[in-house]
């Protein structure tokens, strides 16, 4: 599962910034949050597992999908904190019985099915939200994107989300000088005419200050749609874990479940006080390829920043006015990168789409959670998208395996090996 983690440094950058505000969670919180849910993580570890914790990206769809239906901040931090539950009781369960429960559960097509249909369930998003606010400057800030990534070297190639944003944030105020406001939708269906760059909160929010903290809120039906994102937290994890242990020279699976119990938990703790859920940031895989620098310490010293950044409530308010069409620039790219994720799972694995029991409830899942297909069960409670889409897959796996002929089930899942060991090479101890 070393894909998931090194192929999507790229698209991690930035995105504690942005993953916030896509979800209409206070950027305060989110930032000071990270750093204590980096803190929980490297004590939970004992510091053999460097990482620094940030708000998930595989959460922003949950987030559009309950709000569409009138859900509001509370109840979108109540689903994701139960999602951090499960996350935590599964990370205690990989502890206790080894890898090969998720890998019997989830093999490598269920799992890349899933993360692939949970990105790409937010193109809709972009599309009616974000690019129509500001067309022009949502394709240069995606083409300036494009090019960070794919041109620059080193640090600056794995900061390119971020400067995007930045490049977006200039672009938009410069319109606006020249050009003076849009008229276009600002956030609403109603087109209005307005200012690209809205700096008026930044100049109202005080220097120092605690960010706003809510209790969260529980409804069934979110929490239906916000469950299958464990299962991407889960590969994230997985990926992570298994991409340091390469590196630093060590095996750490057996340090699997402790990092997926501790995001969990880090998940669970923010969520609780308002903020958005957290996971490892495979970014910072990317930072330690290059530089060999291993220690932690680096890590204990972001998490301290994070935690100052929180207090200041005018960098918030500055997070915050990320003008609409920087945003639909920067998730065309974002939001792909996550979809492909799920296909990165694929190719890693060797999955052969060939065989209609992987084929068929990869397909069937991806354009229900795509299409946002729904399934009425009663007056008051539905099954659509991201949630219908996740049972399909794996229920739909499980089931076709039951019953198909011998000839194909010839790829069998690799239950005797942990669930981040996709690829063919002996693990760091020769075993």
């Amino acid at each position: 599962m070393t894909a998931p983690a090194t192929a999507s440094h790229h698209g991690k950058s930035g995105t504690t910034f942005v993953a916030p505000v896509l979800m209409g969670l206070d950027p305060n919180l989110a930032i000071m949050m990270s750093g204590v849910a980096t803190a929980i993580f490297l004590l939970a570890t004992r510091g053999q597992v460097p990482s620094y914790l940030g708000c998930s990206l595989s959460f922003v769809g949950v987030a559009a999908t309950i709000r569409a239906s009138g859900g509001s901040s509370a109840v979108v931090t109540g689903a994701v904190f139960v999602v951090g539950s499960v996350l935590f009781l599964a990370g205690l369960a990989v502890q206790r019985f080894g890898a090969r429960i998720i890998h019997a559960a989830m093999p490598p097509v269920v799992t890349g099915a899933v993360v692939m249909l949970i990105g790409f369930n937010l193109a809709p998003v972009t599309a009616s939200t974000y690019w129509p606010q500001d067309q022009w400057t949502a394709l240069l800030v995606m083409l300036f994107t494009a090019l960070a990534v794919v041109c620059l070297r080193g640090f600056l190639s794995r900061i390119a989300i971020f400067l995007g944003l930045v490049f977006g944030y200039v672009l938009s105020w410069v319109l606006d000088q020249v050009f003076g406001k849009i008229h276009s939708p600002a956030g609403g269906a109603e087109a209005v005419d307005h200012w690209r760059l809205d700096l008026s909160g930044v100049s109202k929010a005080d220097w120092i200050g605690l960010p706003s903290f809510h209790a969260p809120n529980f409804e069934w039906s979110a929490i239906l749609v916000a469950l299958p994102v464990v299962i991407a937290l889960i590969a994230e994890n997985a990926g992570h874990v298994k991409a340091v242990g390469e590196m630093t020279g060590r095996s750490l699976d057996g340090k699997l479940g402790t990092a997926i119990a501790a995001d969990g938990a880090a998940s669970m703790l923010s969520t609780a006080l308002g903020g958005p859920p957290n996971t490892t940031y495979s970014e910072n895989i990317g930072v330690m390829a290059a530089t060999r620098v291993y220690s932690t310490a680096a890590y204990w010293a972001a998490a301290c920043f994070a935690l100052l950044f929180g207090l200041c409530p005018k960098f918030g308010a500055v997070v915050a006015a990320i003008p609409g069409g920087v945003l639909g620039g920067i998730t065309v790219i974002l939001y792909g990168m996550i979809g492909l994720l799920g296909a990165q799972i694929w190719l890693n694995a060797k999955v052969d789409l060939r065989n209609p029991l992987n084929l068929v409830p990869a397909a069937a899942g991806i354009i229900i959670g795509v299409g946002g297909v729904s399934l009425k069960v009663s007056d008051n409670f539905e099954l659509s998208g991201i949630a219908l889409g996740t049972i399909v897959v794996i229920t739909g796996y499980h089931v076709l395996r039951a019953f198909a002929p011998a000839h194909l089930k010839t790829q069998e899942p690799l239950l005797d090996s942990g669930t981040s060991d996709y690829d063919e090479k002996p693990p760091a101890d020769g075993a």
